[in-house]
């Protein structure tokens, strides 16, 4: 197969009142995984020139079924994730200073002025 699977069509709506053809699920290495270009989300609009639009889910199966061995997607890419807070990145980084870069000069300066105020007592 391609790799993925779809969600959608005429008779089975993914999106309430939209009857589009989505990608529901990239395999782990199949060919849309290892291509790198199809994502999770994304509206397949053809298959190998033919439009999906107002295609039952069955009908448009069959068309990725025998779309052969070299196989040209028109798609639209979808901005935000369907579910998930707006402008979350899923990546774990919140866009701030890590600790460490607030710490560690911190602490540096702290260990220079008692080595300073050390000195400083010394000569007198």
């Amino acid at each position: 197969g391609l790799g993925f699977n779809i969600v959608g069509g005429t008779d089975q709506q993914y999106i309430s009142n939209d009857s589009s053809i989505y990608v529901s699920r990239i395999k782990k290495d199949g060919a849309a995984y290892l291509d790198g270009r199809l994502q999770e989300g994304d509206k397949i609009l053809a298959v190998n020139g033919k439009d999906l639009k107002d295609l039952r889910h069955k009908d448009a199966v069959e068309l990725f079924m025998n779309a052969g061995y070299n196989v040209s997607l028109k798609i639209q890419r979808r901005l935000q994730p369907q579910n998930g807070p707006v402008g979350h990145q899923g990546d774990g980084d919140s866009g701030g200073l890590p600790l460490a870069a607030i710490l560690v000069p911190g602490l540096a300066l702290a260990v220079t002025a008692v080595w300073i105020l050390l000195r400083y007592r010394q000569r007198m």
